[in-house]
């Protein structure tokens, strides 16, 4: 029994080795810190509110007759300027809107934002799409169709102008409004570059 309580507490090279893995358990614990860190930004994706735009039944005919499938297009923001929306297809209407929840946090984008409403004017088009976004002063509230409103109000945009020139397509004209938002400038970042105050940025 001594010999074996000696050659488990390690007098050689294989006590060395065990310490050494004992030294990897460590290492191991620091990928479980990691994974903590990496729970804590899941955490901070919670934030994200989703807003379900359309949901599109598909068939597709086959030998025994049709065959149904869902697509939905979700936008998801946490009402401080970050927003992106998804696309998801299943089966069933919950695996794909879940689907499109998890493509649209992978396309989150930052949005500008002044005093809850957008700096500037600016258009957007994409495909057929084409809308028109212009500040708002406070208290006016989202004016804007169904679509753009959902994207609106997952930024955090309270008050806002908008208008859908063309195509009425969901699809369309959520990606025409987030090509506006993304061409929107930050007044405070010009201020910064010019050398200026903010004022004179918006009155010249």
């Amino acid at each position: 029994m001594a010999e074996y309580n000696n050659n488990n507490r390690g007098g050689g090279a294989g006590g060395n080795d065990r310490g050494g893995n004992n030294r990897g358990g460590n290492d191991r614990r620091g990928n479980d810190r990691g994974g903590r860190g990496n729970d804590s930004a899941v955490q901070g994706d919670s934030d994200f509110k989703e807003k379900v735009v359309a949901i599109n039944r598909v068939a597709k005919v086959v030998k025994g007759g049709r065959r149904f499938s869902f697509s939905a297009i979700v936008v998801v923001g946490d009402g401080k300027g970050n927003v992106g929306y998804g696309l998801g297809k299943a089966n069933e209407v919950t695996d794909a809107i879940a689907k499109g929840i998890d493509d649209a946090r992978k396309n989150v984008v930052k949005v500008p934002l002044y005093k809850h409403t957008v700096p500037h004017v600016m258009e957007g088009r994409y495909g057929g799409g084409f809308v028109l976004v212009q500040p708002a002063a406070a208290g006016t509230g989202v004016i804007a169709g169904g679509a753009m409103r959902a994207v609106f109000e997952s930024a955090g945009i309270k008050d806002v102008l908008a208008k859908s020139k063309g195509s009425s397509n969901p699809h369309n004209v959520v990606k025409a409004t987030f090509a506006a938002l993304a061409k929107m400038r930050d007044p405070m970042q010009i201020a910064q570059a010019r050398g200026i105050s903010l004022a004179r940025v918006f009155n010249g």
